[in-house]
């Protein structure tokens, strides 16, 4: 598991005072970019996957006061052309702000399309799976 923290900067805060909905989806990229450039130990590889789903439940709001979030990112599953991984935010205290499940796609720059992962991306990404919590 990778995880990151992230300061709550005053422009991701709305109206109602917390973090808007919207902004999760900026500190999950932030986690997931990280963890796909530390296991495939490239950090330019970020460059040759796509995010193709994401799902979230909004569990606690987070606020200003909050001052920083703890991002984390692991490993689900690995696919033909895909990876899956979980994915939570979570205040410096602990308390679960959001839980997320995306789907990223290795993609082909010049075909524009999706392409097998290569063996050693899934070697990484073997690893990375034994090494993942449950």
């Amino acid at each position: 598991m990778h995880e990151k923290r992230i300061e709550v900067r005053w422009r991701d805060v709305d109206h109602y005072g917390h973090v808007n909905n919207a902004v999760y989806l900026t500190y999950l990229e932030e986690v997931r970019d990280e963890w796909l450039a530390r296991t495939l130990e490239d950090p330019v590889s970020v460059w040759d996957y796509v995010l193709a789903h994401v799902s979230i439940d909004f569990r606690h709001e987070v606020v200003q006061d909050d001052d920083e979030v703890i991002a984390s990112c692991r490993l689900e599953s690995i696919g033909r052309s895909s990876v899956r991984t979980r994915e939570a935010v979570r205040t410096a205290d602990g308390r679960l702000a959001a839980e997320a499940s995306s789907v990223i796609v290795a993609r082909d720059r010049e075909a524009g399309g999706s392409r097998p992962i290569s063996g050693s991306e899934r070697a990484r990404f073997e690893a990375a799976l034994e090494q993942a919590p449950g």
